[in-house]
């Protein structure tokens, strides 16, 4: 029998809609219900992707005895992090201050007012390794809110008072924010093996970029070494699927040999970013090369027919972690027959022993990661793969991811010059276009025919990004009033007056805190994101309103980039972009010229303001297109000629 979920459209929500557990989605009759029954809330929080989710879900959601539990003395809600990332945020939060730590899945036990008092992520079973186990968790709580709820309360009116501080001060012009951050990464930085701090090690691609970033107007070597080791290691180590290609979600050892199996659509896209900025700075083809099998990879497997990219693969198949990509050395020969299969194995260190739970996971740490004499081989291998098992893919379509990897194929198609990788990004904007938008509202999410809810700040910010990425690939001005028309919408229902950005805005659901996140994850944050998309406007368009916006973004996130400046990559990116400007273009056409060409033309990091029709302060030198360049502050001659602008 279906529990509340059976409705719901979220393909994680969907999984859990025939357990025992009386799920419900968030809803105010989720809440009425605990408040009518005087029971408190279990929040669960996951998605679909996630592994531990899966082992929760199997060991104790779908246990009967557990159930009548959460059943008999509590409301349970289940949410799926990816369509509301407002209450993942909150309760995230919740769950850090209470733990040190946080993570998926995000267990939360509050009042019926949504007040929290007790949480945590994964727990088994029964008690195992000096943790709780869930059954012993449920019963202790139940007989806490009968016979002491007062301290339960207590303790989550001190959680919310902490989560509610306000936000650090720093003497900004006494601080050198960029280096400041360099030094920090250079602290973090594994010399051995490449990535920062030690494992589990994330992909962090906005890190890289700032490095780069920071390299190329300053030419400090520390940063080039780090930017390109971290990229060599990510790409030979398993952390790359060198089956089928695209990266998975983390490396859960120093190598990067040992992933965390799931393929998420945003690593994906900021790693594409990455590996094509690193192909600019350094000329070398590998990364190129792993940019577009990346890019390879969603297009062939991750792309929806009408258009859209899906938000993930699982990392389990038939419930074991990684099944679907590690081998033995048997199979191989026995697919490619002994001489050509033992030559495969050795390239791609497949053996006897194996790396992962006794079986091997593809890697090139141990051979010439340039070398593509195998690459013929690989479809062979990935359509045994294919019929071996299968993974889940979560087919929800999420504005802000999709936003990430527009901006992506829009920037690798600006260096590899291949226009599927365009066509790419076009069909999937103009997907959003049609579904996620209601007249000029952006939604979060679209999934069997059915929006989800209004969109946040990182959706707005994400799609800012992704129109400005269009407009520079295509120089379509439709793509850049898109881009000032929604930034206009985030100052005015997202702002605040004292600086920094809202997650949701004043036409959304209250929740029990308001945050302005900050902080860059695995994504970088909405108000990192937008301080870039400011920065970017405000050389754009000399526009008073954005520079203004920009400055007081600048002065809200300089506290936070202070304490913990690894954390703000995008942030930082966009810093120097303002404290040192990159070459602005700005091309007057003559009408004869497609744009198309001339955005080709021009180095792929420039910034470039297209002008159909000449003007007083821009007139056409001897009647042709005419390239008006300024590096900073010092501007060129006007030019016919694009080449003479770099």
């Amino acid at each position: 029998m279906s529990n509340h979920l059976k409705n719901e459209t979220s393909p994680y929500l969907l999984q859990h809609k025939d357990n025992p557990v009386d799920w419900y989605p968030w809803s105010n009759e989720a809440f009425e219900m605990a408040k009518t029954q005087d029971k408190p809330v279990f929040l669960s929080i996951g998605y679909s992707a996630c592994h531990w989710c899966h082992v929760f879900s199997r060991e104790s959601f779908e246990d009967e005895e557990i159930a009548d539990i959460l059943n008999k003395h509590f409301i349970s809600i289940k949410v799926d992090k990816e369509e509301r990332p407002d209450i993942d945020s909150v309760y995230m939060s919740v769950c850090q201050a209470f733990t040190g730590s946080g993570g998926w899945p995000t267990s939360i036990f509050m009042t019926c007012e949504q007040m929290p008092f007790f949480a945590g992520t994964y727990f088994p079973r029964i008690s195992h390794a000096g943790m709780i186990g869930f059954r012993e968790l449920l019963l202790a709580i139940h007989e806490k809110w009968v016979s002491d709820r007062e301290s339960l309360l207590n303790q989550s009116y001190k959680i919310v008072k902490y989560l509610n501080t306000p936000q650090p001060t720093t003497d900004k012009d006494k601080l050198n924010l960029p280096d400041l951050a360099v030094s920090h990464y250079e602290q973090l930085f594994d010399e051995k093996y490449g990535g920062f701090g030690r494992a589990p090690k994330f992909p962090t691609p906005h890190n890289i970029l700032f490095l780069f970033d920071y390299y190329v107007r300053y030419k400090k070597s520390s940063c080039l070494f780090m930017a390109k080791k971290t990229l060599l290691a990510m790409y030979r180590g398993g952390l790359f699927d060198h089956i089928g290609f695209g990266f998975c979600r983390y490396s859960t050892d120093n190598k990067f040999l040992v992933p965390h199996f799931e393929k998420m659509l945003y690593d994906n896209a900021l790693l594409i970013l990455a590996y094509c900025k690193a192909y600019t700075v350094t000329k070398n083809k590998l990364y190129l090369e792993t940019a577009k099998k990346t890019a390879g990879f969603i297009i062939r497997n991750m792309t929806s027919t009408y258009g859209g990219y899906f938000s993930s693969y699982d990392a389990d198949s038939e419930g074991e972690e990684g099944k679907y990509y590690t081998f033995a050395p048997d199979e191989i020969n026995k697919l490619l027959g002994k001489e050509k299969g033992e030559l495969f194995n050795r390239r791609y260190d497949i053996s006897q022993t194996g790396n992962f739970e006794g079986k091997s996971i593809p890697n090139l740490l141990k051979s010439d990661p340039g070398d593509n004499s195998f690459d013929t081989i690989l479809p062979i291998i990935e359509n045994y793969r294919k019929r071996r098992s299968a993974l889940h893919r979560d087919e929800k379509i999420l504005t802000s991811w999709n936003s990430l990897m527009i901006a992506a194929m829009c920037k690798l198609f600006l260096i590899s010059k291949n226009d599927k990788y365009l066509d790419s990004a076009k069909f999937a904007d103009d997907f959003l276009q049609k579904n996620l938008f209601n007249g000029d509202e952006l939604y979060v999410s679209y999934h069997s025919g059915k929006l989800g809810v209004r969109g946040f700040l990182d959706d707005y910010a994400s799609y800012i990004f992704a129109q400005l990425s269009l407009y520079r690939t295509t120089l379509e001005q439709k793509y850049f009033e898109r881009a000032k028309a929604l930034c206009d919408k985030v100052i005015s229902d997202f702002g605040d007056a004292d600086g920094g950005f809202y997650l949701y805005s004043n036409k959304h659901e209250n929740l029990i805190l308001c945050q302005k996140e900050t902080y860059d994850g695995a994504i970088p944050s909405g108000n990192s994101l937008m301080f870039f998309n400011l920065v970017r406007l405000s050389l754009m368009t000399d526009d008073n309103k954005y520079k203004d916006a920009m400055q007081l973004q600048l002065e809200f996130l300089t506290p936070y980039a202070s304490q913990t400046p690894t954390g703000y990559g995008m942030f930082l990116k966009g810093y120097l972009e303002h404290i040192k400007p990159p070459l602005k273009i700005t091309v007057v056409a003559d009408g004869n010229t497609e744009e198309s060409n001339i955005a080709l033309s021009l180095p792929s990091d420039a910034i470039i303001i297209f002008i159909e029709k000449a003007s007083e302060k821009y007139p056409l030198k001897n009647g042709m297109t005419t390239y008006y360049a300024c590096h900073g502050n010092r501007c060129l001659p006007p030019t016919n000629s694009p080449e003479e602008v770099f």
